[in-house]
């Protein structure tokens, strides 16, 4: 009798738990999660469809329970839960799981909304006509190996006899030990044709397969966004590939109520549950992270999806989708890992060789199988020569056959007599009497005749490789015509990446900065078009000692270029300035750019696209000009970038663009304008760290005040004009003059304004004192902008008090420079127009730029 301490073995505890453990782990990878490569099945799913086959429940006899089913597996092939064999089972039934479902299903199934299946007791099934044909046909001829099952009373196969790449297929996902795999499915179609082109050229790279192959074909259709993520997964093993439901904008009719956009969703990622993604759109809409929606609900039907999203009557309803997009599941990636077992071991996999692998499995199956074949027909050869023996020396034989003592006898006697084999022995022995008649004799003859015809056709196929591969592609062909469909999901060329500007509407915009650097954003639509000489309205709460100081319109899409007193260059996306209301202060600019409160922005410039056929004129408060290519700014650091260099005292104050035909026109505090062109004679150009040239020579006590552009087809007409009165000291105006536009818009700080033709300001040198723009009603009034307009165009001005009004420029009276104004604007106290800005072209239908 032993004692307990010697039963005991002593062990290392790290050792045994490396071995255990690792045993565990690839007892995971080999028998659960990951898929063969060459059937592209896991084990349970493969014992699934072997067990169905062993029922018979092909895809032309009746639906079986599927409990009948999950019991056959549980007792024969799987000693797991009923629960995981089921699921398996259920969702190779699913046609939203699977791009070619191997199972056919009766009952609930399931569905897209994740709801369950119903319980296995109800739900009925059977193989579909694909798994019968391109799975397991030829399984009995010796094709596959088989192995016992867990307590050694079955054999089951190891493999299936796939004759479709099954693994790319209908994918695979699962996470093993330390590893995972996710494969998409595709297009059977597809994969049959470069299958085919493989054979035809074995040196095709992965890249070239992905003219057969494009990209993976999900079951619940789709888009996927650019080929980049495809080929990086078809070329290494893994990739993302983005994708994205499939959505429309319609026009809905209500009755009794005005029509209303809505997106309509009619396909969805793959794998995407659409009643969790519309409960987290209606969350996200509760939330206020997603604007613009009044309403959603489902309308699917057994006709197909339809998910209904009610828009409100000021909502762009691309920048809702492109929000749809960014914020929900309706757009997803997916993961590429394409792992799979070969030869036991697991490996990531290119297209190529996931294809390569299944093509070597497929030529060693038909080689197994012809081997099986030859052998059965030499077998049965072998015993119709017997016969042959026999019919040829019938008598003979009948008569040694009957005065034999045994069968063991005649047995060996026919041996010993023919020389025959024991099996030739028996076949005669066991001949019925009908078959001695001439025309069964003729039979046997004939068919012996056949099998040399069929073994010779047999041992060809197994000596020429390429008679096999003439076979696959035989097969091929006949899988493609029988089992392809259409491909669902279409693949974008353009990579989708979703930046800022798809999600945010490229709106008019107005951006006001105070003297005390406070800033907002403000839709040009708060402020509509009022008649001339009326009071405006308020645009900022601002303190006592603040002021505006500078005020543009542009597109929210555009980059805002700021330039400070000390000659450096910022910039900004405009919808990234905060928007407020006409009433509030605004943010401070410190809070957005990297200056200190000392340092000032001077100038602001609104750039849709840096050109390389444009520059910034700048014009510094000491009056020196110069130009750089706008191209130079188009990728200005955090901390900004030097824009010119000053001297001692001075500061860039403003900034403009220009093309090199075009002119500039300066205008200064007291009423004088200087107007000269901006070509590389009069003004060449400079790099951004240089100071510039002098533009205009100013009387004692002026100031330059503004700076516009002119664009080339103006300049020439004034310079071609010989009726141009450029000396007209008169406030008589010819109605010719007065019809012709672009005009010069002078505004006074006092309120007073008109629009003298362009053509009354000659071309002149640079530098020069230049002429007088405005005679002055009062002594005391001063110029505060000189602004080039066109017809239809609408401005707005904003005085010091921060109050702003709308209008059309032709409200204004056109005059000559000698004129002094009509009212523009009715002003209060000592409150005085400051700054004037165009409010940019409307567009047609929405915001460009928003896709």
């Amino acid at each position: 009798m032993t004692t307990p301490q010697e039963r005991i073995v002593p062990t290392d505890l790290r050792n045994e738990m490396s071995r255990s453990y690792l045993e565990y782990a690839m007892s995971v990878i080999v028998g659960r999660a990951l898929p063969d490569a060459r059937d592209g099945l896991k084990p349970v799913h493969r014992r699934i469809l072997y067990a169905m086959h062993e029922l018979g429940l092909t895809h032309d006899r009746p639906f079986r329970k599927c409990a009948r089913v999950v019991g056959e597996v549980l007792g024969k092939y799987h000693p797991h839960g009923d629960t995981a064999v089921y699921d398996a089972l259920v969702r190779m039934a699913q046609d939203f799981s699977m791009r070619s479902p191997l199972i056919d299903g009766h009952g609930n199934f399931g569905s897209i909304d994740n709801d369950p299946p119903a319980a296995m007791r109800y739900t009925e099934c059977r193989l579909q006509a694909l798994t019968t044909n391109a799975l397991l046909q030829d399984i009995e001829s010796d094709t596959v190996d088989f192995t016992p099952n867990f307590d050694g009373s079955q054999q089951e196969p190891l493999v299936l006899p796939a004759r479709v790449p099954q693994l790319l297929l209908n994918g695979s996902s699962g996470i093993a030990v330390g590893m995972a795999t996710n494969i998409p499915p595709h297009n059977l179609g597809e994969l049959l044709d470069g299958l085919v082109a493989l054979i035809r050229n074995p040196a095709m790279t992965d890249l070239e397969l992905m003219q057969y192959i494009p990209g993976p074909d999900f079951p619940t259709g789709g888009q996927i966004l650019g080929t980049s993520g495809i080929r990086e997964a078809y070329t290494t093993g893994r990739g993302s590939i983005t994708m994205r439901g499939v959505a429309t904008i319609e026009t809905i009719e209500h009755r009794g109520r005005p029509d209303r956009d809505a997106i309509i969703i009619t396909e969805l990622p793959y794998q995407t549950n659409k009643a969790a993604l519309i409960e987290r759109i209606a969350e996200m809409v509760n939330e206020r992270r997603l604007e613009g929606i009044a309403d959603i609900r489902d309308e699917s039907d057994r006709d197909g999806m339809r998910i209904v999203i009610e828009l409100r009557r000021d909502a762009y309803p691309r920048v809702v989708l492109n929000n749809l997009y960014k914020q929900t599941p309706l757009q997803a990636n997916f993961g590429v890992n394409m792992l799979a077992l070969v030869d036991g071991e697991p490996q990531l996999l290119g297209l190529k060789q996931s294809l390569q692998v299944f093509l070597d499995f497929r030529i060693e199956t038909i080689t197994r199988r012809t081997r099986y074949e030859l052998r059965k027909a030499e077998e049965r050869d072998h015993v119709l020569q017997g016969l042959l023996v026999a019919l040829a020396n019938l008598d003979a034989i009948i008569h040694l056959i009957r005065h034999a003592a045994d069968t063991t006898t005649a047995r060996q006697e026919l041996i010993a007599s023919y020389e025959l084999s024991e099996v030739q022995a028996d076949a005669i022995l066991q001949m019925q009497l009908r078959r001695l008649t001439a025309l069964e004799a003729e039979k046997i003859q004939q068919e012996h005749n056949e099998l040399q015809l069929r073994i010779a056709d047999l041992r060809d196929i197994l000596e020429r490789r390429e008679r096999i591969l003439q076979m696959i592609e035989a097969e091929v062909a006949d899988l493609k015509s029988a089992y392809a469909n259409p491909r669902r999901t279409l693949i974008e060329r353009a990579d989708g990446e979703l930046v800022d500007t798809d999600l945010i509407a490229n709106e008019q915009a107005i951006i006001l900065l105070t003297e005390q650097g406070y800033i907002k954003r403000m839709p040009v639509s708060t402020f509509e078009a009022q008649s001339r000489a009326t009071r405006g309205k308020a645009a900022a709460r601002m303190k006592e000692d603040d002021g505006v100081e500078h005020f543009l319109t542009c597109c929210d899409h555009d980059s805002v270029l700021f330039f400070s007193d000390r000659g450096i260059s910022y910039c900004l996306k405009a919808y990234q300035i905060p928007t407020g209301s006409r009433t509030s202060r605004g943010t401070p600019i410190v809070q957005m750019l990297p200056i200190s409160h000392e340092e000032r922005i001077t100038s602001i410039v609104p750039v849709a696209e840096f050109t390389s056929d444009e520059y910034l004129v700048m014009l510094t408060q000491k009056g020196y000009i110069k130009k750089t290519e706008l191209a130079a700014f188009s990728n200005i650091r955090a901390n900004g970038l030097i824009a010119i260099s000053l001297e001692e005292g001075d500061q860039l104050r403003w900034v403009r663009r220009a093309r090199a035909d075009d002119s500039i026109i300066i205008g200064s505090r007291q009423g004088m304008s200087i107007h000269f062109r901006a070509d590389h004679e009069q003004l060449r150009p400079l790099g951004r760290p240089t100071r510039g040239v002098r533009a205009m020579a100013l009387r004692p006590g002026d100031e330059l005040i503004s700076m516009d552009i002119l664009p080339s087809q103006v300049v020439d007409s004034i310079a071609e004009s010989e009726d141009a009165d450029v000396d007209c000291e008169t406030e008589e105006l010819d109605a010719d003059l007065r019809n012709q536009g672009p005009w010069a818009l002078i505004i006074t700080m006092g309120g007073l304004g008109k629009r003298v033709p362009v053509s009354q300001f000659r071309l002149q040198k640079r530098a020069g004192m230049g002429l007088r723009a405005i005679k002055f009603r009062k002594t005391d009034d001063r110029l505060a902008a000189l602004q080039i307009v066109n017809e239809n165009d609408e401005i707005i001005m904003v005085t010091s008090r921060g109050i702003i009004i709308r209008q059309v420029v032709n409200a204004i009276s056109c005059q000559s420079r000698a004129a002094t104004g009509v009212r523009v604007q009715r002003l209060d106290g000592d409150d005085a127009i400051v700054a004037v800005a165009l409010v940019p072209p409307a567009n047609m239908d929405e915001p460009d730029g928003v896709e």
